[in-house]
């Protein structure tokens, strides 16, 4: 081939890769970190690099070795860099660390993008889900807290002995190549490390202990105010939380933000962290929002998850979660709130299997009173057959779009560690989710246009 051919034609013109470049340059990000003395390694156009991480990613690229080398090998992407642009992966590693404004300003404008294009509409329904995605860590390098304690009084068993055997001049050498001052100070250093894990657990907890003894003081109140007023209390009474730490309470060395997380069904753990979604229900199954966080259940993320949707993108009518969200006080929080949406929350857990009882129609229930509990309000709503129809929504959109980020993306773990970094790269893989779903929503547009026209 005496000249070289036009990178277009070796890419189909539906391909993703054509929708991703359109749409970063359309977009006008703002955000961008760049060098502005010109000085150091090579510049590239940061909507070059923008469309690369999100093309990779919506392809089940993640690393940015993986990245680099598929600037080489893979056509669309050699297409998308110009070429014989190939960013290494210390650039793409710092361009994907340093601009996380420009992500989740390039987040929103693809929602209003979509928007603009009829996928999404401005007022609806969202419904909010978390999944556990593993850390870049082992849980066999974490420590309990109650394991923490037995190693250290190992840790100064064994370095008295060492300093023993060192000050006996007639005791056995130890086995060759060792020597006791090495290892007294192995042990010294690994004792200090348990030592500030210990630490840290206990800081951890202090701030938890002090939500639970609010919580306890106030079960504590309403069950005095029940004796008070000729009533008794239903249950044991509650008990207030411990002053120290609960023996499984975990340090990872590796990944210290990382935490212990029942994953899959729950029958076993991992090292991860908890990833939350919000998701249109209105039939785009986009992604609204979403952030990362290392608290293992969801009790405490129903107002965060609904409050990090931008105003601009959605107005939820209603909100849909599963039970482990519901809490008195988080519905009572959004539903107060001005232009509130109605809010349909599980408050148990249930079988999937429906047998044939459940298959019947059954009478409504008789309405709760006005002075009933949020709980017994909620369980009312759900019975009814909107509250069933907008309930149904949630496990049609959010169990998908889960289920195509780690099967069809194959993102399953994260490969930066600390909270910070890792929300970054959920970040990128929420946006590279949505522009793939736009991308999909435009094609089957485009198809039934050309149907239409044909017919």
């Amino acid at each position: 081939m005496l000249l070289p051919p036009d990178l277009r034609e070796w890419v189909p013109e539906d391909h993703m890769v054509h929708f991703i470049i359109d749409a970063v340059e359309s977009l006008d990000i703002q955000g961008f970190s760049v060098n502005d003395r010109g000085s150091g390694s090579p510049q590239y156009p940061p909507s070059m690099m923008l469309a690369l991480l999100v093309y990779s990613y919506a392809t089940g690229r993640f690393s940015s070795r993986e990245i680099e080398q598929s600037t080489y090998c893979d056509v669309a992407i050699r297409y998308l860099c110009g070429g014989d642009n190939h960013p290494d992966h210390d650039t793409i590693c710092d361009f994907r660390t340093r601009n996380r404004a420009a992500f989740k300003e390039a987040f929103v404008k693809v929602l209003l993008f979509a928007q603009e294009m009829g996928h999404l509409k401005k007022v609806g329904g969202i419904a909010v889900d978390g999944t556990k995605i593993m850390a870049n860590a082992s849980k066999h390098a974490a420590v309990s807290y109650k394991r923490s304690a037995e190693m250290i009084k190992q840790l100064e068993l064994e370095i008295e002995q060492l300093t023993k055997k060192a000050e006996d001049a007639d005791s056995a050498p130890l086995d060759t190549g060792l020597r006791i001052p090495d290892e007294i100070k192995r042990r010294v250093d690994r004792k200090a490390k348990l030592l500030e894990a210990r630490k840290i657990i206990e800081e951890r907890y202090a701030e938890a202990r002090a939500r639970k003894q609010e919580d306890y003081e106030a079960k504590k109140k309403a069950r005095d105010d029940q004796r008070a007023a000729g009533k008794k209390p239903r249950g044991r009474d509650p008990e207030p939380p411990s002053e120290n730490p609960p023996d499984k309470s975990q340090f990872n060395f590796t990944d210290s933000e990382s935490r212990i997380m029942k994953a899959g069904s729950g029958d076993h753990v991992e090292q991860a962290f908890n990833a939350q979604a919000v998701i249109d229900t209105e039939g785009s199954m986009l992604i609204l929002g979403g952030y990362v966080t290392n608290h293992a259940n969801d009790k405490r993320e129903l107002v965060p998850a609904v409050a990090c949707v931008a105003p601009e993108v959605r107005q939820p009518s209603t909100v849909c979660a599963d039970t482990g969200y519901f809490s008195e006080e988080a519905v009572t929080s959004i539903e107060s709130a001005e232009e509130a949406p109605m809010v349909y929350c599980a408050i148990e857990r249930l079988g999937h299997h429906r047998t044939v009882a459940d298959l019947e129609r059954k009478a409504l229930p008789e309405a709760p009173a006005e002075s009933a509990t949020v709980k017994e309000k909620m369980a009312y709503r759900l019975k009814t057959p909107e509250g069933h129809c907008q309930y149904k929504k949630r496990k049609e959109t959010i169990e998908p779009a889960f289920g195509i980020i780690k099967s069809r993306l194959g993102f399953r773990q994260f490969l930066m560690r600390g909270l910070e970094k890792v929300g970054i790269e959920w970040d990128l893989v929420t946006l590279a989710y949505n522009m793939k779903r736009l991308h999909k929503m435009e094609s089957a547009k485009r198809a039934i246009m050309f149907a239409v026209a044909q017919a």
